[in-house]
């Protein structure tokens, strides 16, 4: 079984390094115990704010600024809290504003991958735990971070237009053909459901629009597995700690 998320899956290379650690698999039973049992808790204030409490903030945002995080972790800059593969994207740690995205890696972390990991032996996180060809020919369960916001350049979704929203139906149901032709073109067979939902723009509801991404982004996954993309992560050890974005490429 092959599933994706849409919440980041690794740490930041340079904040890794601060408190040692070079695996994020080995690393991520630790939090929330021991040394680390204050890490899913975002930090309240500026001075609460520590390596193994690096979440922030907490509550109400009046005041917050994202140098209250590089300069109590002892960074050089906002650069530093991010991975190489996110560069576009809200720092990890940084919990302020629409884009950010650490809440849900918070919940994720702690309520999803780290119990699974511990219950089910045979589950594998890519890229840490190997390529994707290999670990898609073991038996078990197969963990990919995805980026549906990418998988809408790839697709050449209008909802990438500066004139639409995400938050609106008609601006998603305007992709319904594109998002059609895609799966016709690629021997991807819809069900009826499906083609009703993706035809009438998910729905006037508010998750309408975490219903398109989540469609666009099991598109994406199966752009990657039919081989139209490459799954995109650099050959250096860095993946081994920051993880990366199926697909998604920096060149």
């Amino acid at each position: 079984m092959f599933t994706g998320f849409d919440f980041p899956i690794g740490l930041p290379e340079r904040y890794a390094t601060m408190v040692g650690m070079t695996r994020f698999r080995t690393a991520l039973p630790c939090f929330g115990r021991g040394e680390w049992r204050h890490f899913y808790e975002p930090a309240r204030s500026r001075s609460a704010i520590s390596l193994a409490r690096p979440f922030y903030p907490a509550g109400d945002s009046t005041g917050t600024k994202r140098q209250h995080l590089v300069d109590a972790l002892g960074l050089a800059s906002n650069r530093d809290l991010k991975r190489r593969c996110e560069r576009s994207a809200e720092a990890l740690f940084w919990l302020v504003g629409p884009k950010q995205v650490g809440k849900a890696a918070i919940s994720g972390w702690r309520d999803l991958l780290a119990p699974a990991s511990a219950i089910d032996a045979s589950l594998s996180i890519w890229p840490f735990d190997g390529c994707l060809s290999d670990l898609l020919a073991r038996p078990g369960i197969v963990v990919a971070e995805t980026y549906p916001a990418d998988t809408y350049r790839h697709l050449n979704l209008a909802i990438l237009e500066s004139s639409r929203k995400k938050g609106r139906q008609p601006d998603r149901a305007a992709d319904a053909s594109t998002m059609r032709a895609w799966a016709h073109t690629n021997g991807v067979r819809l069900t009826s459901q499906l083609n009703r939902e993706i035809d009438d723009g998910f729905g006037p509801h508010s998750n309408g629009e975490d219903r398109f991404d989540a469609v666009v982004g099991l598109f994406g996954m199966l752009d990657v597995v039919l081989g139209n993309r490459a799954s995109g992560e650099p050959e250096d050890d860095t993946i081994k700690i920051e993880g990366w974005i199926l697909g998604y490429s920096d060149a």
